[in-house]
């Protein structure tokens, strides 16, 4: 189980890693849907070599030896990542949307200007949205101060009240991942549209030709 959880840290920072790398290196690549997917390989780079190493110490001693501060920290980046990788992933579906459904309008209206204010949104509002609702311990309100569950140190876990966990729970991960499964879906009725009028359309030039002949 250690080996496994070792590997599944060490495989998110050396896959998005080597995505980086590509991306930035290769100029063939820059175009607006690769920066979407180099920032996105970024989140969860960060994610791995920031976030899931102490997570890891965290679940294999059931103890959080990294002070109190860091643990808030610790707890706003992990919140602030996951949920850039979630919008990362609504706009990259957003951006497909106009690929297959709309191809003739696709380079006029996904240009760099526009996911340049989408990677802003990206990693501006769950920022600001995690590390201010983290601090200002809103989202504890109510709540009765947890006991550690084992001698050790000191815990570290993010606890919600009712309110911020719906709200919050809804802003990262129900309305973008609803949103994404409706875009998905159009696209893929959309592109299995485009692929019968494709598949048919030989079969009319053919029936034409016989025609004429």
């Amino acid at each position: 189980m250690n080996i496994f959880m070792f590997g599944a840290v060490a495989l998110t920072v050396v896959g998005n890693l080597l995505v980086i790398i590509s991306v930035a290196h290769f100029k063939q690549l820059h175009t607006p849907t690769n920066f979407l997917i180099l920032s996105l390989a970024t989140a969860d780079f960060l994610l791995g070599l920031v976030v899931m190493p102490y997570s890891l110490v965290r679940s294999l001693t059931s103890c959080w030896y990294f002070g109190a501060l860091f643990c808030k920290l610790h707890s706003c980046i992990d919140m602030t990542l996951c949920t850039s990788s979630i919008f990362h992933l609504f706009f990259i579906s957003v951006d497909r949307h106009f690929a297959i459904c709309q191809p003739l309008h696709y380079y006029r209206k996904i240009t760099t200007s526009v996911v340049e204010v989408l990677l802003l949104i990206s990693w501006t509002v769950p920022g600001v949205y995690s590390f201010s609702l983290v601090f200002s311990n809103a989202h504890m309100e109510g709540l009765q101060e947890n006991e550690p569950l084992v001698d050790c140190c000191d815990t570290c876990s993010l606890v919600f009240n009712k309110q911020w966990s719906i709200i919050t729970s809804m802003l990262a991960f129900f309305i973008p991942g609803s949103l994404m499964i409706i875009i998905y879906i159009h696209v893929f009725s959309v592109a299995k549209r485009q692929a019968r009028s494709i598949a048919n359309h030989p079969n009319s030039m053919k029936r034409n030709g016989g025609a004429q002949l």
